[in-house]
């Protein structure tokens, strides 16, 4: 591992935690915590509803946060739960209509800024931004994992 590796490998978190924290700073504006805008953001999307563990799949979050997110959503008259006709062991989460106007704007912003933000590198520089983001979040996972080194 050379200086330049450990430069560079900085400069990629910082970034990352620079996003998370411009993430984080737009929920608060919008006067939603950070974990409750993922799962709101993945609501808004999926018409068909999802289960739970659908939600910690695509959110990264813990059940246990998950659960008491979605409890506070309901609560809110933001979610409601119905069977899952397919596994009645789960149920499925909906946007409520209050719900998806709660989401609406500050869901819809966030994905233009992305959608936007991509659309102003080249196919190219896309395609190279996905790949090795998706490689250097693949052999960071098994270095925290041990999988390889020390």
């Amino acid at each position: 591992m050379t200086k330049e590796d450990r430069r560079n490998a900085f400069l990629y978190c910082k970034f990352r935690d620079e996003q998370f924290a411009m993430y984080d700073e737009y929920a608060k504006q919008n006067g939603i915590l950070m974990n409750t805008f993922l799962v709101l953001n993945a609501l808004f999307y999926a018409k068909e509803g999802m289960t739970q563990k659908e939600i910690c799949d695509r959110t990264f979050q813990s059940k246990q946060t998950v659960n008491l997110i979605i409890k506070n959503l309901q609560k809110d008259g933001y979610v409601t739960l119905a069977e899952n006709t397919d596994d009645r062991r789960n149920k499925m989460v909906f946007l409520t209509d209050a719900g998806r106007a709660y989401a609406e704007k500050p869901v819809r912003h966030i994905t233009w800024s992305e959608d936007t933000a991509m659309s102003m590198l080249t196919p190219e520089e896309q395609t190279l931004l996905i790949d090795l983001s998706r490689r250097f979040t693949r052999n960071l996972e098994k270095l925290v994992k041990g999988e390889d080194g020390p």
